[in-house]
């Protein structure tokens, strides 16, 4: 596989959610649907892409498949840390155990 010149927008719904597409194709592969759960897109940038580039929170491969397969691709934010779980674990005695 060669170079994938890839458009990337932002959601105006949620914060880091992304969807990559090609560039030369815009958004006209994206299901309506999909497009009304991600709401008005904003371009962030365009980017080059080869499988050997890296990229921080994506697998290039998987990316540059589903843009060949589907025209596009939808990057979900993170998972949210849940920080009272994490501050309630941290306060446990030594040995003790959930349940």
């Amino acid at each position: 596989m060669g170079i994938t010149i890839c458009s990337i927008y932002k959601s105006s719904k949620r914060e880091e959610m992304y969807l990559y597409v090609e560039k030369s194709n815009g958004l006209k592969d994206v299901p309506e649907a999909l497009m009304q759960l991600f709401g008005k897109p904003t371009k962030v940038m365009d980017a080059i892409l080869t499988p050997q580039k890296q990229l921080a929170r994506i697998d290039i491969n998987k990316l540059l498949e589903e843009l060949r397969v589907n025209g596009f691709y939808l990057q979900m934010p993170p998972p949210q840390e849940n920080l009272l779980d994490e501050h309630l674990k941290m306060q446990k005695p030594a040995g003790e155990t959930a349940g």
